[in-house]
């Protein structure tokens, strides 16, 4: 079976800079993490293969810098991974980067299945996936929490719709999205990394895509329009109370009656 794994690298902390013209984060140079979702993700497309068999590839959109997560994911058990990147891509909304990624997804050849993280905590929409599947005309179940059962032909998931629990079995090529219930993703290995050092990262430009339509691409393919984006303002300092737990609540009650909000 042929999985893909979208993945995104995301900034390390709610620290970040704004370009204040164009209103897009500064993504090159600055910290990032690979996107929690994206971990658990990974986790469920190695466990489908050690079940069923198959490959395991990584895609992600994003400054060359993404090669680090990459790195990581082959540490984890990832046997390929690809790389969009361009500035044509940059400034992407939902429906421009589902577009480019279902381009990269193409330019593979397709796949099996194709899972995506919830969400990713800068954009937090968790419409990419859904949005990847109406581009491709397959499948999806969005929400996922558990897969029970999958074979070489159809995959079977527990869905959490919120006030119920769905399960529902779909039949590949499909596309869902897991929540961080699903599984525990397994550490790095070392051994893996050794392994993995020399194996090749493929960065593609949109040059590169099968059939793009460079209009669907980056801020000129994308609707969106944001008016203002803007860091939060920094939250004043913290308050140690001193004294016995009594003394402290007396504190803190009095504290919070100033403040107006008791």
């Amino acid at each position: 079976m042929k999985i893909i794994v979208c993945m995104k690298q995301v900034p390390l902390s709610s620290k970040v800079e704004i370009d204040e013209t164009s209103g897009n984060l500064k993504r090159v140079g600055a910290a990032t993490r690979t996107n929690p979702f994206d971990l658990f993700a990974l986790e469920c497309a190695l466990r489908l293969r050690e079940k069923v068999g198959g490959t395991v590839t990584v895609l992600t959109m994003g400054p060359q810098q993404a090669e680090t997560m990459v790195r990581d994911a082959y540490m984890m058990g990832a046997d390929d991974a690809v790389i969009l990147s361009d500035r044509k891509f940059a400034g992407s909304d939902v429906l421009a980067t589902s577009y480019t990624l279902v381009q990269g997804v193409q330019l593979l050849g397709g796949a099996d299945l194709i899972i995506c993280g919830r969400q990713t905590t800068d954009g937090d929409t968790a419409q990419i996936g859904p949005a990847m599947a109406e581009h491709l005309h397959i499948p999806h179940a969005a929400w996922v929490n558990e897969i029970t059962d999958a074979d070489a032909q159809k995959i079977q998931v527990r869905q959490d719709l919120g006030s119920e629990f769905q399960i529902s079995e779909i039949s590949y090529p499909c596309l869902i999205t897991v929540d961080k219930d699903v599984c525990v993703p397994r550490l790095p290995s070392y051994r893996r990394k050794k392994a993995s050092e020399e194996k090749p990262v493929r960065i593609v430009s949109a040059a590169d895509l099968p059939h793009p339509d460079m209009t669907r691409l980056g801020v000129i393919g994308s609707p969106t329009t944001v008016e203002r984006i803007f860091p939060p303002p920094a939250v004043g300092s913290a308050v140690t109370l001193e004294g016995t737990p009594a003394q402290k609540a007396a504190q803190l009650a009095s504290m919070l009656a100033e403040a107006k909000f008791i």
